[in-house]
């Protein structure tokens, strides 16, 4: 039979058990306190099993795995006689003093056993300790100390007493610092909050009862605690102590349910001095007989005894309601982490399965940067814009030419043909006239590729910084469960990136200086763009220097509107030449920010195909093969996070496997008991 089909067929036996509520235990109601009866009266043996493996199931620790248990918390203001409670039930002394005398949660297990001498455990931080009755509060101290420290601090870890003795009641327990608002000395400041914190951890779970314990709970703190979690009382129970001490309107309290209190009270007379635990049952029932106000409320409301069967009874009805559930979420569970460790990769253990490992980790890389460089496919990454990068790489060469275009270096108007005239006077040279010296069009040239020099160099680092990103992003993401490999590609892919880098940084460099010391194009759009520009040299000299309205601005088509009052001083001659080198220069400069626009997009798409296609694959072996690398047996170490995660999952499997078994034996003894009835 397959783990699925024995998950369901559990499943459905546990439900058709948990139909009877009270299945576990054989319950009666209460019958009148006996002095000689056992603590708690009409009780079997069939819910220690299950008690039993509740238990199993909380040293397993499964909380951890996020499954809670159906656990009785026992709750109170300090000095609320909530030890003197926990003491009439167990049958045993519990520490007592000034102050928390309970520091840290205290999980109480009560065995009904017919023993001729009680037997008393310890468990706590991995230790289990015997003791007996005399000894018990001096090894609960000891205990305390070592989980909470010396001084009067509390701690979040529990400890556990196991408590084996003929005549208690089989119940399991945790009893909880009883709450204070106002730290005494050797108190941290926020003692409050600490208290709050845990109680509240254990009360907030659905399976949690929540048992107040209190003098007056209208009053009581912890039912105001509790109201926050149980806001309809469903599963809170109230024990009122000290009921010979205020027996004033105590029967009304306890009728009117002022506070929504669903499973009931029970009113408790402590233990007083030196009385035995039999002479404290006597004194309480003679108390509850004939008192003129307490004898009036109903008995099955009062006493030790009717407190420890309600416990029973409730113990048994959060179990056989929550054994469904909780064997429900452990299959949920277990499946889950089957599934998550199934899902992890092959522990490498040759040669042969980390190269086969390795040449497909690195196949899937450069498919992945082949979709998103070079052919603009973004399924693998939907939602993350960053790496959509033919995108994102034509935006970023947009920018850049925007930033050309629109340089100061761009500006056709500006101080028009100051620059020409000042080259043209110091160009001067014994020769034909109207002849164009070749050196002041270099020049000036020379001063406009300076000008804008820096513009491709920051294109270019921008683009492999961005390029560095997402090659070593998507070479880490393919990687991921092989950490030695994950370093080595990411290294690969850096050192890479910076070599290609200073490449196009080398090829943008010489780019930029051809520009300065060549002047030359075949691009027919010079010439053209030229003759429209010079067409207008007659237009320019007439308004400039014949005008009678003589304009301070005229617009030139392809240059657009210039100052031109400077230029009056200046003869015609000069200005003849210094206009046809501008307009020279306007129709030549756009060449060069073409190519220095399509040059370089040219040169990075070559860069970035080779990095695919080739360089990549041919630098990652270059260097895992090399002594840093440590060669392809580095690949048979897996990496931190997936070792840790194959070990957390097995553990947990391991602990789930456990829990499993414990609770389908108790399944099936259940079913057991269904039979016989």
């Amino acid at each position: 039979m397959s783990s699925t089909k024995r998950a369901k067929n559990t499943v459905s036996q546990t439900q058709r058990v948990a139909d009877d509520s009270l299945a576990l235990v054989h319950v009666e109601q209460p019958k009148p306190l006996s002095v000689v009866a056992p603590i708690v009266s009409s009780y079997n043996e069939r819910i220690r099993p299950v008690l039993d493996a509740v238990e199993n199931l909380r040293r397993l620790n499964i909380a951890k795995e996020g499954i809670q248990l159906p656990t009785i918390v026992v709750v109170g203001d300090q000095s609320s006689g909530k030890s003197s409670v926990l003491e009439s039930l167990a049958g045993i002394s519990l520490p007592r003093g000034q102050g928390i005398c309970t520091r840290v949660p205290l999980i109480m297990r009560l065995q009904n056993h017919p023993l001729p001498k009680p037997e008393l455990v310890l468990e706590f931080n991995g230790k289990t300790i015997s003791t007996d009755e005399s000894n018990v509060c001096d090894a609960i101290n000891i205990a305390t100390e070592e989980l909470a420290g010396n001084g009067k601090g509390i701690s979040n870890n529990p400890l556990t007493l196991v408590v084996k003795k003929n005549g208690v009641p089989d119940l399991a327990m945790v009893d909880l610092p009883g709450i204070t608002r106002v730290p005494v000395h050797g108190q941290p400041e926020n003692i409050y909050d600490q208290i709050k914190d845990i109680i509240m951890e254990y009360i907030k779970p659905a399976e949690s009862i929540i048992l107040n314990v209190s003098v007056d709970f209208t009053t009581c703190e912890s039912i105001r605690m509790s109201q926050t979690v149980d806001k309809t009382g469903l599963r809170t129970l109230a024990v009122v102590t000290k009921a010979d001490k205020s027996p004033e309107g105590l029967l009304e309290k306890v009728t009117s349910d002022d506070v929504n209190i669903g499973l009931g009270y029970v009113c408790v007379r402590n233990r007083i001095g030196d009385e035995s635990y039999e002479e404290a049952r006597m004194e309480e029932q003679k108390l509850f007989e004939t008192h003129l106000l307490l004898s009036k409320i109903d008995k099955a409301i009062v006493g030790i005894p009717v407190l420890a069967q309600k416990l029973v009874q409730v113990q048994a009805m959060i179990i056989s309601k929550t054994l469904p559930d909780i064997v429900k979420k452990i299959n949920e569970k277990l499946s889950s982490n089957l599934t998550e460790l199934e899902n992890l990769p092959v522990n490498l253990s040759s040669v042969a399965d980390a190269m086969t490992a390795f040449v497909h980790i690195l196949g899937l890389a450069k498919d992945s940067l082949r979709k998103i460089l070079l052919r603009g496919e973004f399924d693998e990454y939907p939602d993350d814009k960053y790496m959509h990068c033919t995108a994102r790489l034509v935006e970023m060469l947009d920018s850049y030419s925007v930033d050309l275009y629109n340089s100061t270096e761009s500006d056709s108007t500006r101080n028009f043909l100051k620059d020409e005239i000042e080259v043209l006077e110091e160009a001067k040279w014994i020769g034909l006239p109207n002849f164009m010296p070749r050196a002041a069009f270099l020049s000036i040239l020379q001063k406009k590729v300076k000008g804008i020099a820096h513009m491709p160099r920051t294109f270019v680092d921008n683009v492999w910084n961005y390029l560095e990103d997402v090659v070593v992003s998507v070479l880490k993401r393919h990687s991921d469960n092989y950490y030695q490999l994950q370093v080595c590609t990411a290294r690969a892919g850096q050192n890479l990136v910076a070599k290609m880098k200073e490449k196009s940084t080398k090829h943008v460099m010489e780019a930029v200086e051809m520009e300065m010391h060549t002047d030359y194009t075949c691009n027919p759009d010079f010439l053209v763009e030229y003759n429209k520009l010079i067409s207008q040299q007659e237009f320019f000299l007439y308004e400039v220097l014949s005008s009678e309205t003589k304009p301070s601005h005229i617009e030139l088509e392809g240059v657009g509107k210039i100052d031109v009052n400077h230029l009056r001083v200046h003869t015609t001659s000069v200005l003849t030449q210094a206009f046809d080198l501008k307009m020279r220069m306007i129709a030549y400069w756009k060449i060069v920010q073409r190519r220095l626009i399509d040059s370089i997009a040219l040169h990075l798409m070559l860069s970035v195909n080779n990095l695919v296609n080739k360089d990549l694959s041919e630098e990652i072996v270059k260097d895992l093969m090399s002594p840093r690398g440590g060669g392809i047996e580095r690949l048979l170490v897996e990496s931190p996070s997936i070792a840790g995660k194959r070990e957390r999952l097995s553990r947990s499997v391991k602990v789930l496997r456990e829990s499993k078994e414990t609770v389908s034996s108790i399944i099936d003894r259940i079913a057991g008991y269904g039979a016989d009835t």
